[in-house]
C-alpha cells in the first residue's frame, strides 16, 4: 500500500465512479464515505494553515491601508502552541507484555517505529480533532504495517452500537491536479485497495477475518454528540488569531508613520514643493523660499499616534487565548503589564497534565486495540484478542517531577511496603522509563543466572573434595 502524492491539496472535484468487483452494499458505503470527506476537507485544510501560520489575513478594511494589508503575513503560531504544548505531554514508550510477549508485540512496535509515529498521530489528531492507525499486511514483504493517517486525508463511519469504527476511507494517492488516484477502503472482514489506470477503476480485496475494520482513530476530547471529537485549533481560537494579527499588522502600521513624522505646511501651495516627500523627511537641512507676496509658510508637525493601545488590546487577546488554550500568556509569548503569578501559572501547567492523562488513555485504548489486530493478522490466530487482554499502553509522565521528591516518595512507600520497591508501579513512580525497567529486569535476570552458576560450581567442586577426601583415606 504505497502512498503517492502529486500534490499537497486533494481536488473536491475528484470523481470515483462505479468500480468493477465491488458489491453495490460495499460501493454504497465508499460513496458515503467519500461524502464525509468532501463536507469535512475545506475544515481540514483551514486548520492546517493557521498550524502552519499560513492562513490568509482577515482584514476588516477600516483602519489598515492596503498596501500593507496586501503584504501581511502571519506571525502569530498560537494553533500550532496549543496543539504541540498538549502533544508534547503525551509520549509513548511502549506496552507492558504479558507471558512473555509470546505474538511478538515489542516486534511489531519496533518494526513499525510506533514510539516515533504515534506522536505523529497525536499531533495530527489535536490539530483536526481525530486521526487514524491502520493495521494490514504488506504484500511484497509479507510485514504487518501499522500505519498513521491524518483525517485531512481520510474518513470514517462511526458505529454508536457498538461504538466504533463501521467503516473507513484513507487516500492513499492523487495525480499533480489533486485528482484522487488510488484509494483503500477498510470494511468489517477484509479492505478493498482501490487504484485508477488510464481512467478506469480496479479493485483488489484483501481479507482480514477480523469483525471490524483494521482501522483505529485517536481522538481528542470526544463527546457522546461528537464521536471523533474536537480540534485543539478550535473556532474561537482561529478567531482570535485573526484578531491578533489584525493587531499586529496596525502596529506595523502605526510603526510606519511613527519613523515618518507628518509635516503639514500653512500658506503653501500643494504644487509648491516637487521634491521628493521621502527625501524631505530624512534630509536634515530643508528649505522654502517666501511666495509672490513676501509671505513664508508656517510648518507644523501632527503627534504621532500612541502604540499602548495596540499592545494594551493584544494582552486582552493573550488572556482570552489562555483561557482556551490553558496556556500561560508567557507560554504564548506575551509579557504581561502584570506578570502572571506562579500559582496561576501551576494552574494553568495543572489543566494540561490532567489533559494529558486523561488523553493518554484513551490512546492507549487505541494503541492496544491496534496492535491486538496487528497480532491476529500476523499469527492468523483470532484468539489473540483473548491472550492479549492484559496488554497495557505505557506512557512517560505528564507532569516533571525533581529527582529529590520522586527519590522520597519511593522511599517512603518501599519503608513500608516492601513488594513495592521492586514492582513496575514503583519504579515508575521512582521515575525510570519502560526501557530501564527492562533494562533493569534483565540485568538482575542476569545477576540471578549467574548467582546460580556459581552455586552450581561451588556445589561440583565440593563434590570433587569429598570424593578425594574419600580416596585419600587407607583402607
Amino acid at each position: 500500500m504505497v502512498i503517492t502524492t502529486g500534490n499537497d491539496t486533494l481536488s473536491l472535484s475528484s470523481h470515483v465512479g462505479r468500480i468493477k468487483d465491488i458489491p453495490d452494499d460495499d460501493m454504497d458505503t465508499i460513496n458515503e464515505l467519500f461524502t464525509v470527506w468532501r463536507d469535512k476537507y475545506p475544515r481540514n485544510l483551514l486548520r492546517s494553515a493557521y498550524y502552519n501560520a499560513q492562513e490568509r489575513f482577515n482584514d476588516l478594511k477600516v483602519s489598515i491601508p492596503p498596501q500593507i494589508a496586501q503584504r501581511a503575513q502571519a506571525t502569530i503560531g498560537w494553533a500550532e502552541k496549543s496543539v504541540r504544548a498538549l502533544a508534547d505531554k503525551s509520549v509513548f514508550e511502549g506496552f507492558l507484555i504479558p507471558d512473555n510477549d509470546p505474538y511478538g508485540v515489542q516486534d511489531l512496535v519496533d518494526s513499525n517505529n510506533l514510539r516515533v509515529d504515534v506522536s505523529q498521530a497525536i499531533t495530527s489528531a489535536y490539530t483536526h480533532s481525530c486521526s487514524f492507525l491502520t493495521i494490514y499486511e504488506d504484500k511484497s514483504s509479507g510485514q504487518v504495517m501499522l500505519m498513521p493517517r491524518s483525517a485531512d486525508w481520510s474518513s470514517a463511519i462511526w458505529d454508536r452500537a457498538r461504538r466504533r469504527i463501521a467503516a473507513a476511507l484513507t487516500i492513499t494517492g492523487d495525480d499533480k491536479n489533486g485528482n484522487i488516484t488510488a484509494f483503500t477502503a477498510w470494511l468489517p472482514g477484509y479492505n478493498y485497495e482501490c487504484r485508477r489506470v488510464d481512467g478506469a477503476w480496479t479493485a483488489t480485496r484483501q481479507e482480514t477475518h477480523i469483525d471490524r475494520p483494521c482501522v483505529v482513530p485517536f481522538v481528542y476530547d470526544a463527546q457522546m454528540d461528537r464521536p471523533f471529537g474536537h480540534s485543539r485549533i478550535s473556532r474561537v481560537l482561529m478567531n482570535l488569531t485573526d484578531m491578533a494579527f489584525r493587531t499586529m499588522v496596525r502596529m506595523e502600521s502605526t510603526a510606519e508613520f511613527y519613523s515618518y513624522p507628518q509635516l503639514w505646511f500653512l500658506g503653501l501651495d500643494a504644487d509648491a514643493v516637487d521634491m521628493d516627500s521621502w527625501k524631505i523627511a530624512i534630509n536634515s537641512i530643508n528649505s522654502l523660499s517666501r511666495d509672490q507676496d513676501g509671505l513664508v509658510p508656517t510648518m507644523q508637525q501632527v503627534q504621532q499616534a500612541s502604540m499602548t493601545p495596540h499592545g494594551s488590546m493584544l494582552e486582552t487577546i493573550v488572556m482570552q487565548v489562555s483561557a482556551v488554550t490553558d496556556l500561560s500568556p508567557e507560554t504564548l509569548g506575551v509579557r504581561m503589564s502584570n506578570p502572571t503569578s506562579a500559582e496561576a501559572l501551576a494552574a494553568s501547567e495543572s489543566w494540561l497534565t490532567r489533559t494529558a492523562n486523561r488523553q493518554n488513555i484513551a490512546f492507549g485504548k487505541a494503541l492496544t486495540e491496534a496492535i491486538t489486530m496487528a497480532a491476529m493478522l500476523r499469527s492468523k490466530n483470532l484468539n489473540a484478542q483473548a491472550d492479549l487482554r492484559g496488554l497495557q499502553a505505557m506512557w512517560a509522565p505528564t507532569r516533571e517531577v525533581s529527582d529529590a521528591a520522586r527519590a522520597d516518595y519511593f522511599a517512603k512507600i518501599a519503608s513500608v511496603n516492601a513488594s513495592f520497591a521492586d514492582s513496575i508501579v514503583g519504579l515508575r513512580k521512582a521515575g525510570l522509563s519502560l526501557d530501564e525497567i527492562q533494562q533493569l529486569r534483565y540485568d538482575q535476570r542476569e545477576q540471578r543466572a549467574q548467582a546460580y552458576v556459581d552455586q552450581l560450581n561451588a556445589r561440583i567442586d565440593q563434590q570433587r573434595g569429598n570424593v578425594n577426601d574419600s580416596e585419600e583415606k587407607p583402607n
